[in-house]
């Protein structure tokens, strides 16, 4: 890392979302002036506003750029290489892409990421382990029911802490400029399985109860969630998990030089926090 990028700034778009809050305090660990982009910031970021984007870019060197809520809705790679392209424009000479795999619409937002002229790397990220703790699937999983539409397709739940860890070296550390991590964690689970995991780890009973996807998105719906939300849900469980990341990749072990944090330890340690306690 150069002494003129360790003066500037590194800014975390989505400092307070499931990947930035994790970045966020091991870039200020290492004593990397950060700043949180985010709506309820001190000076906010807004995805949907482009008055908000300048201000934040102001002497700032890398940036890691967290889209919400999904590269996979309609306009988002056009409005993320909108983005970049301002970056540039403000100084910034280093980007690091959360991206999705399997997705095409983040893969449409990788290649104009990549196409900016500054030095880039390449997230790919697989489905969340925490998605079961700090998301929808937490009350669920509380109430000792799971109710999903999938079957018997395996994803390679990735930690969301060794994706911060990733994205800190790919900010601050050199030879991870033009390379495309995918993330994944180290063994393929099925839904089914994952529950079955955290059931052990919390020592009760949960049950995962497949449904069609034309029931989810039914209940989802009647629960008085958005229609841009029971779209994008539908999606990632249809479309993203038809078997096209059924299978682990070396992307941890390649950007930090040790395997990635399996499901198991994930669902040990939070469990030992409570989240999934009876209320």
């Amino acid at each position: 890392m150069t002494n003129a990028r360790e003066q500037k700034t590194i800014l975390v778009l989505g400092g307070t979302g499931k990947t930035g809050r994790r970045v966020v305090p091991r870039l200020r660990a290492g004593g990397v002036p950060v700043r949180v982009g985010s709506r309820s910031a001190a000076q906010p970021f807004d995805w949907t506003d482009r008055t908000t984007w300048a201000p934040v870019l102001r002497d700032v060197g890398a940036v890691y750029v967290s889209f919400y809520p999904d590269l996979a809705v309609p306009g988002a790679p056009e409005t993320v290489g909108a983005f970049a392209d301002l970056a540039v424009a403000s100084g910034v000479t280093r980007l690091v892409l959360l991206s999705g795999r399997g997705e095409e619409e983040a893969q449409a937002a990788e290649k104009l990421i990549r196409s900016v002229g500054v030095e880039w790397t390449i997230l790919r990220s697989s489905w969340f382990s925490q998605n079961f703790s700090e998301d929808y699937l937490r009350e669920p999983v509380s109430g000792g029911e799971v109710v999903l539409p999938v079957g018997t397709v395996p994803e390679p739940f990735v930690d969301a802490d060794d994706i911060a860890e990733v994205a800190v070296a790919a900010l601050t550390g050199g030879g991870h400029a033009g390379q495309i991590y995918e993330l994944t964690g180290p063994r393929l689970l099925t839904f089914a399985d994952a529950v079955d995991e955290i059931a052990r780890a919390t020592g009760r009973r949960i049950d995962f109860v497949p449904v069609s996807v034309e029931e989810y998105a039914g209940a989802l719906a009647a629960e008085g969630a958005p229609a841009e939300v029971v779209e994008l849900l539908t999606y990632l469980f249809t479309t993203v998990l038809d078997g096209r990341n059924a299978q682990v990749a070396d992307g941890v072990q390649r950007a930090l030089g040790r395997p990635p944090r399996d499901f198991a330890d994930y669902a040990k340690d939070a469990a030992a926090t409570g989240v999934w306690d009876r209320a």
